[in-house]
């Protein structure tokens, strides 16, 4: 390879350098702060390619898009001086490109930082003015609302916009929910015991209408199966007087062959009787006599 050629690679990577130092693309989601040997000269947040003197000048990119900060749960007081633990977030973005950069070196961990602290001292401020009951019921959208209001200053020192504070999670500490644990289950047990209580007295109440039932149902029972028994009976009474009635004689003798047949049904049957005894008249004579 020749010197010329040599020489003109050089100028060529000479030139893509430049280039590159001269020329810098801004994208849509971030903003760039431009700095001309440390000092802020200018800011350029719209999308596109941006000119800047190569070496003197340099350039900062931070994100433009809304972003989250996620805190860490921390000990509050109510104005009954109990603690709760409270966990909340807050979404922001940069408004003003310089005020963030002088404020926080556009590092967003330094953002994070300073804003995480101006939001807890509002929260803190704002529970310690009111009950347990009145941070965890319907009031929670005012102690917002009360924190934006608050902060907004402090914020704004800060080049920020502040998007959103929403309280996550407002939990009572360990110690406490052990015993408000503790409490809650042996309501729960005491009313469990209520109801198993109230349900023996209610079973042993059913059982003794039930019983009584069944008693009641038995003795009608009873009362309909002797009346129907005394009627057969009765009836069976005038068919055998209606039967004696017509023929006597017969009736007699026929009813003597039932005693006859069930008196010695069996082989080992034994009676000892007179042989005048009224049983054997029909054995005597047929006709009775």
């Amino acid at each position: 390879m020749s010197n010329r050629q040599l020489f003109s690679i050089a100028l060529a990577l000479i030139a893509v350098f430049v280039l590159y130092q001269t020329f810098y693309i801004v994208d849509q989601r971030e903003r760039v702060i431009k700095l001309r040997f440390g000092e802020v000269i200018g800011v350029d947040s719209q999308p596109g390619v941006h000119f800047k003197w190569p070496i003197a000048d340099s350039v900062r990119r931070m994100d433009s898009r809304v972003l989250t900060l996620d805190n860490q749960s921390e000990d509050f007081l109510t104005s009954e001086k109990k603690s709760v633990k409270v966990d909340f977030y807050a979404k922001w973005r940069i408004q003003d490109t310089r005020t963030y950069y002088r404020a926080t070196a556009g590092l967003e961990i330094n953002a994070n930082d300073r804003l995480a602290s101006i939001v807890n001292r509002a929260l803190r401020d704002q529970f310690s003015i009111r009950t347990i009951r009145q941070v965890v019921s319907d009031e929670r959208d005012d102690i917002m609302k009360a924190v934006e209001d608050s902060t907004a200053e402090k914020v704004d020192e800060l080049g920020i916009q502040l998007v959103d504070v929403r309280v996550k999670a407002i939990d009572l500490p360990d110690n406490v929910s052990d015993s408000v644990y503790q409490r809650m289950r042996s309501e729960r047990q005491r009313v469990a015991s209520d109801f198993r209580a109230r349900g023996s007295e209610e079973a042993e109440k059913i059982r003794a209408d039930a019983d009584r039932e069944a008693a009641v149902i038995v003795a009608n029972a009873y009362k309909e199966a002797e009346r129907i028994r005394g009627e057969g009976d009765a009836k069976a009474a005038e068919i055998y007087a209606t039967a004696y009635n017509k023929d006597a004689e017969f009736y007699s003798f026929y009813r003597s062959l039932d005693v006859y047949r069930n008196s010695w049904n069996g082989q080992q049957d034994l009676m000892v009787l007179e042989p005048s005894s009224e049983l054997f008249k029909y054995f005597k004579n047929p006709a009775g006599r």
